[in-house]
């Protein structure tokens, strides 16, 4: 799929018992699972790695806010 040879696999995650599994939400086919000791584990994990930047808009500055950072700080800073 050209989408992921350009842009890279966008990967799903879910957990199936002790089975973690990703697959790439595009649909081009790639994928994988690892097996964990427990279901509680398999979830965890999955979970954690089922998350997108977009999730976090706002939460933390993004390299466009940059300028307005420095120039705040710079001016924030007693001059010698």
């Amino acid at each position: 799929m050209l989408a992921c040879r350009v842009l890279g696999h966008r990967w799903r995650f879910s957990a199936q018992g002790d089975e973690m599994r990703w697959a790439c939400g595009r649909g081009c086919g790639a994928g994988g699972s690892k097996r964990y000791e427990t279901a509680e584990q398999a979830a965890r994990y999955a979970r954690a790695f089922d998350r997108e930047d977009t999730e976090d808009l706002g939460k933390r500055p993004t390299l466009s806010t940059l300028p307005l950072w420095l120039a705040r700080r710079a001016a924030r800073k007693p001059r010698a």
